[in-house]
């Protein structure tokens, strides 16, 4: 593991000890990977806030002409892969997979620090910075190649119920290698392996991976901790998914998957007063990136959906598809394509307009 601290189990416990200090925000998200015998890969996540965002999911073609900002310095860039997107409040992408099964998630993280005084490098808005990562790049290790060149940094602009969009990323391609970035004190700080199968939110990912060595002694059949914290999750979800059996075909490892988001998943209705980051499930998601299919459920329509990129048009020049569940009149249930229509696409939020209301 590339730059990671060996903690010993007593620094382990400590840490645990003084995770509540860390700074609390209403974020509970939970992000796994499960690689199979056969090849088969799944990246799973649940999607967790105080409030419901909106979200809508697009299949995009190749060939959108895209920029990092619309003012001063960008990276400008055309997509060189097709990708299904989830999209909050149609304004800016939270996750997705492209055409090659790459997968990229964002989960919130508190106290991240994108920028450091001076800093000159070009600005990469949030609501774009997922989808940068999906149209040009087709394995994990190629998109870490150029991330580590620290060419931008991230814009993040508000949510429009106030809340910061602070995030790290996760990445996961169709041979289960992973990355996930973050942005301490304005530095770019870069992990990569197999072994990175499991994302929460608050610590870092390297303090994380501490707390996890610290339960790995003591023994998930003995005991694992059950609260919604999220080195709580990140302890079960760590657990769970190295319980599934290497040998499970594609029907189980996806069933499998599903069984461990269920199990971090916070209810609704679950709050805390003196725990604010802990949040009820709004959406849970699945890439099968072999199969190249994407698995969406809602909390308020417990129906699976799934949208296979196989059956799309994704030369340059297709119509994008939009699959609009902020304003479905049925509960859409099974294959979405036929739900699909053809859209202009989403404007993404580089900066939140004035007296902007949802």
């Amino acid at each position: 593991m590339k730059g990671l601290t060996k903690l010993t189990i007593a620094a382990s416990v400590a840490l645990i000890a003084t995770a509540g200090l860390l700074p609390e925000q209403a974020d509970a998200c939970t992000r796994v990977v499960f690689k199979n015998d056969k090849g088969d890969v799944f990246t799973g996540r649940t999607l967790d806030w105080k409030a419901d965002i909106g979200t809508n999911l697009y299949v995009l073609p190749r060939g959108i002409e895209r920029k990092s900002y619309d003012v001063g310095k960008s990276i400008d860039w055309t997509s060189k892969y097709g990708s299904v997107v989830a999209v909050g409040y149609d304004m800016g992408v939270s996750e997705g997979m492209n055409e090659k099964g790459l997968t990229v998630n964002c989960l919130y993280l508190p106290g991240t620090k994108y920028t450091y005084e001076g800093d000159t490098r070009i600005p990469m808005s949030t609501s774009v910075w997922v989808s940068y990562v999906l149209d040009n790049f087709a394995t994990t290790r190629e998109a870490v190649e150029v991330l580590k060149q620290d060419l931008f940094y991230v814009d993040a602009p508000s949510m429009p119920d106030g809340s910061s969009t602070t995030l790290h990323m996760a990445i996961s391609d169709a041979d289960g290698y992973n990355a996930i970035i973050e942005y301490i004190d304005g530095k770019l700080q870069l992990h990569e392996g197999y072994e990175l199968k499991v994302m929460t939110n608050a610590p870092p990912i390297e303090q994380q991976l501490a707390v996890a060595k610290y339960w790995d002694a003591v023994g998930g059949l003995n005991f694992l901790p059950g609260t919604n914290r999220s080195y709580d999750r990140f302890a079960r979800a760590s657990f769970y998914v190295n319980a599934i059996p290497s040998d499970a075909d594609h029907d189980l490892a996806l069933a499998a998957v599903m069984g461990v988001l269920n199990n971090c998943s916070v209810p609704v209705g679950i709050s805390v007063p003196d725990q604010p980051e802990i949040s009820s499930t709004r959406w849970r998601s699945i890439a099968d990136q072999h199969e190249k299919i994407y698995y969406f459920m809602t909390t308020l329509n417990p129906s699976i959906i799934w949208v296979n990129l196989n059956q799309f048009d994704l030369r340059p020049g297709a119509p994008i598809m939009k699959l609009d569940l902020i304003n479905a009149k049925h509960n859409i249930i099974g294959n979405a394509k036929n739900d699909m229509v053809k859209s202009q696409g989403f404007n993404p939020m580089y900066r939140l307009p004035e007296n902007f209301s949802l």
